[in-house]
């Protein structure tokens, strides 16, 4: 089957058509609407072909300044996508021509934002949709680049013909070449989907993985998984992957993001000191005393486009389908902001000067609910999306790594407790230099760490914090013990760290939302969990706050004080 869309507007073409030849002839407006309307097209293939990396900002000017530099050479407007697009995909494989010659500096890249964690933060992908979005970490720089297109072509904003020419090669070659991204694209998302599991083989084989996907560790998980029944068994329908992307919408151009037409090869000078062509007349435009504002975006004097959307303006709907979640959760009722949690923290103080109740209020030693009760109801929090430095799913296994969390939004601190490796005393991780308020606000999973799971027979274990032929993980004394999942709301910054020393464990730290968590807490015995989460957000400045935080920044993060009170904000 070809993806080729059958019926087009043909309204929108002839308003592209007369657009086009309005900006060849230097209208600066009409230069403008040409610039606005396929600058998202062109960062997503290009943010997506890099994963976010540093270079894709210098990619996209380069692309659009060429674009704006060549138009006037362009004979059929109804080509310009291809056209547009093909410019991308060149300055994508120059940039890796460089790369060889000259390898960049790769901390930059680490630094940028991941693409597939915006891709997910952005449009709010749930289940299978967040898990393909995930996956393309894993694809090579090369497969990368097609899968770009390929993206595009399913989600119906590129034809296979425009493919073909982007790509540089023939339709036949193509398909070809696609076929091959979307099987290397499935053995990826089974990489993801058993990451997400709790496959005690594949917890071993990762305790030294330092949560960067690669070649290397792409090939000793795809070995694992084919000869594990655990990891192999998928529990759900698999949706092929170019069911979930149909529909799925480009991904916004961050705000901020600034585009200097007029630079770049040529100043603005000398582009309108050219006597002769188009290019001299759209630089002349653009570099007159006057700003053309258009919806979303400027372009001011000289020559400069700035993206200046509302950044809190919501992201586009996606339909979802029938199998897009693994887990839906069961309906909840409204939730009061005086909701109780369930248990009840320790008693608040007086409400008198509210200023002062935040981070009065720390976990409280409590014990396991019944495994069949179900949760109260999770307040809903204001969410605008987290950024981490680790990425949307950050690997923690030595004492010294930290990760860096900023925003307004949910995050699931996931435990993995390794007796078998090195039982004893836990140092517990601490939070530190917290700017803002971070709140402790329910407890997943479908079990907690103590719970009973088996009878020995598991590597030696009997709940999840060993057994005696292993030993146990002793946590401090009255710390308060951890469930499989832990989930955070955080509303500023803050440095969660690992401090490992004595009893081996990890930490994966994710970006979350409020439907995870909320699915997570009501997955429960009937469906094969060992009991139901725990609520223990109230959605006020008296719901619990980690034992282990602080707002300022300790040379050794793990002497924060296990009951630290938090100033206010």
């Amino acid at each position: 089957m070809t993806w080729e869309r059958t019926h087009v507007d043909e309204g929108a073409r002839r308003q592209w058509r007369s657009t086009i030849a309005a900006a060849q002839a230097g209208d600066r407006q009409a230069l403008d609407e040409l610039v606005e309307g396929w600058l998202p097209l062109v960062y997503n293939v290009v943010g997506r072909a890099l994963n976010g990396h540093a270079d894709v900002d210098d990619v996209v000017q380069e692309t659009m300044l060429r674009a704006v530099d060549n138009l006037g050479s362009l004979r059929d407007p109804d080509s310009f996508r291809s056209w547009l697009v093909a410019i991308a995909m060149r300055q994508i494989r120059d940039r890796a021509r460089r790369r060889q010659t000259a390898p960049l500096d790769e901390s930059a890249a680490r630094e940028a934002t991941d693409f597939a964690e915006l891709t997910v933060l952005r449009l709010q992908l749930e289940g299978q949709r967040r898990e393909v979005a995930e996956a393309v970490r894993w694809l090579d720089d090369e497969d990368r680049q097609l899968l770009s297109l390929w993206w595009l072509e399913v989600a119906g904003e590129l034809t296979r013909r425009e493919l073909a020419a982007a790509a540089g090669i023939s339709r036949q070659h193509a398909a070809v070449r696609v076929q091959r991204v979307k099987e290397r694209l499935e053995t990826a998302r089974g990489i993801v989907r058993a990451l997400d599991g709790a496959c005690p083989g594949l917890r071993d084989l990762t305790a030294r993985w330092n949560g960067r996907p690669d070649s290397v560790w792409r090939k000793r998980l795809a070995r694992h998984i084919r000869g594990c029944g655990y990891c192999g068994d998928t529990h759900e329908a698999v949706v092929p992957a170019e069911r979930l992307l149909v529909g799925i919408a480009l991904v916004p151009v961050p705000v901020g993001f600034t585009l200097s037409l007029a630079l770049g090869g040529k100043t603005a000078v000398a582009a309108t000191a050219t006597s002769v062509g188009w290019s001299a007349k759209v630089m002349a435009a653009l570099t007159q005393p006057a700003v053309a504002v258009t919806a979303g975006a400027t372009i001011v004097a000289g020559g400069a486009y700035v993206v200046t959307q509302t950044p809190d303006a919501p992201p586009p709907a996606v339909a979802p389908t029938a199998a897009s979640t693994a887990r839906p959760p069961s309906p909840t009722p409204p939730v009061s902001p005086s909701a109780t949690p369930s248990p009840s923290p320790s008693a608040s103080p007086s409400r008198t000067r509210k200023v002062e109740l935040y981070g009065t209020v720390v976990d409280a030693v409590d014990q396991a609910p019944d495994p069949n009760a179900e949760p109260a109801a999770l307040p809903r929090r204001p969410e605008s999306g987290i950024t981490s430095t680790g990425g949307a799913k950050a690997v923690m296994q030595h004492r010294g790594e930290s990760v860096t969390l900023s925003g307004q939004g949910y995050v699931l601190v996931r435990w993995q407790i390794a007796p078998h490796d090195r039982p004893g005393a836990l140092a517990m991780p601490t939070w530190t230099g917290l700017k803002g308020e971070i709140f402790h606000v329910a407890s997943g999973g479908g079990r907690r760490m103590d719970d009973v799971i088996g009878d020995g027979s598991d590597r030696g274990y009997v709940t999840g914090m060993g057994g005696p032929d292993i030993g146990y993980t002793v946590l401090p004394d009255g710390t308060q013990q951890m469930w499989q999942n832990e989930y955070f709301y955080l509303d500023g910054t803050v440095v969660l760290h690992q401090n490992e020393r004595g009893a081996s464990y990890g930490l994966t730290v994710m970006t979350s939302s409020w439907d995870k968590a909320n699915e997570d807490v009501r997955y429960g015995p009937p469906q094969g969990a060992i009991r139901y989460g725990l609520v223990r957000d109230n959605g006020e400045d008296t719901a619990p706050v980690p034992q282990y935080v602080t707002r300022g920044t300790p040379a050794d993060p793990a002497t924060v004080a296990q009951r630290s009170r938090v100033s206010p904000p």
